[in-house]
């Protein structure tokens, strides 16, 4: 059986960057714009103009609490594109293993490490 690797597949992936940065917001609603950047591995500058991007959309509500920022993603609402309006990004999250709301047992390995 054949590995993937990120070089080997010539830089793309079946998911966008708009997509990973929902992904990190799903599994850690408290997640600072510079870890974004770094799990998806894309500028600051990106990771801040694609959570604007999720956030005018309505796809992700933000709210600043101290100097912080949390977020919560809106599971019901529908992909963007024609051919996946009838699903909704909670599928997507919920296939891809990260809880939407409030319902998360545990903060996962891996994800959201490096936080200050």
């Amino acid at each position: 059986m054949m590995s993937v690797s990120h070089e080997a597949g010539r830089g793309w992936t079946f998911l966008t960057n708009h997509a990973h940065v929902l992904v990190c917001i799903a599994h850690d609603p408290g997640i600072r714009v510079q870890d974004i950047a770094l799990q998806v591995g894309i500028t600051l500058r990106a990771a801040q103009g694609i959570v604007s991007d999720l956030v005018d959309a309505g796809y992700v509500s933000r709210t600043r609490v101290g100097r912080r920022n949390q977020y919560e993603v809106h599971p019901d609402l529908p992909f963007r594109h024609p051919l996946e309006q009838e699903h909704r990004i909670g599928g997507l999250l919920e296939t891809l293993g990260s809880e939407v709301a409030g319902d998360r047992p545990q903060r996962r390995p891996g994800f959201g490490q490096a936080r200050a």
